[in-house]
């Protein structure tokens, strides 16, 4: 399995932004599809946005498509997620994960591995 950690969260005003960061370690990072999730109190684990081994294909939910960016730097061994126009809805713990499957997935069950997550407010 693959260690990773999340970095980068913190209070916000709406319409601010934040980019997260997850360092990974272990097995090598390239041979992994990774994701971002988001989980609020009292709410389910909620896909936020994937990306493929290569970075060559991302994929967003709905409620992040046009504000979220996410990429990787396969030399650095590190996933980013670049928040922009940030709402208070978005307010959550925000963690990354590994997938064996080539693309990645917007689904928790298809991820082998997750970071500690980071906190992310959003005040209105």
């Amino acid at each position: 399995q693959v260690q990773l950690v999340e970095s980068g969260g913190g209070l916000v005003q709406a319409g601010g932004s934040l980019r997260l960061s997850c360092v990974a370690s272990g097995r090598t990072f390239s041979s992994y599809a990774m994701g971002w999730f988001k989980q609020a109190p009292g709410k389910e684990r909620e896909f936020v946005a994937r990306i493929s081994w290569n970075g060559g294909s991302t994929y967003y939910g709905d409620s992040v498509q046009g504000r979220f960016t996410i990429s990787r730097d396969n030399a650095k061994n590190t996933l980013y997620l670049q928040m922009n126009s940030l709402k208070p809805e978005d307010t959550a713990i925000y963690y990354c994960a590994a997938s064996r499957r080539l693309f990645g997935s917007p689904q928790v069950f298809d991820y082998d591995s997750w970071g500690q997550g980071t906190q992310v407010t959003v005040s209105s």
